[in-house]
């Protein structure tokens, strides 16, 4: 069972890893402690990422509505409900994928922080390509 826990927690953070050109938690992962560092490191970072997104997001909607204050205000408010409700829809989805474990254990937090970030670094995507010229 740790072995599985582990190996989804490198390939979660895999891409994170790629990425960072500074040492991390995810560089040598040889333990449960480790393990759990590098998930909860990869779920902060691609957390960041997403709210880093969704500002952005919304910068180019002031950007492409701006001089529409009707038109902006309709879609802020549509990205910020459906925001919320992916956020509500990915946390429920990551407690059913790590179900199995026992809630507060380690490997119950593990899972959790791979399905966060991994469902977070997806929505990221799919909001850097909305308004996209």
């Amino acid at each position: 069972m740790k072995s599985i826990f582990l190996a989804l927690a490198l390939i979660a953070t895999g891409v994170h890893a790629a990425e960072e050109s500074d040492n991390n938690p995810c560089d040598a992962v040889e333990n449960d402690v480790q393990t759990l560092e590098c998930s909860t490191y990869s779920r902060t970072t691609a957390e960041d990422l997403l709210k880093d997104n969704y500002n952005s997001l919304n910068e180019r909607m002031q950007a492409t509505y701006g001089k529409n204050p009707a038109q902006l205000a309709d879609i802020t408010a549509k990205l910020k409900t459906a925001q919320q409700q992916w956020l509500k829809t990915r946390d429920a989805d990551c407690a059913v994928e790590a179900f199995p474990a026992t809630d507060g254990s380690k490997a119950f937090k593990i899972a959790q922080n791979d399905c966060v970030a991994r469902m977070s670094d997806e929505r990221s995507e799919f909001l850097e390509s909305i308004g996209q010229e």
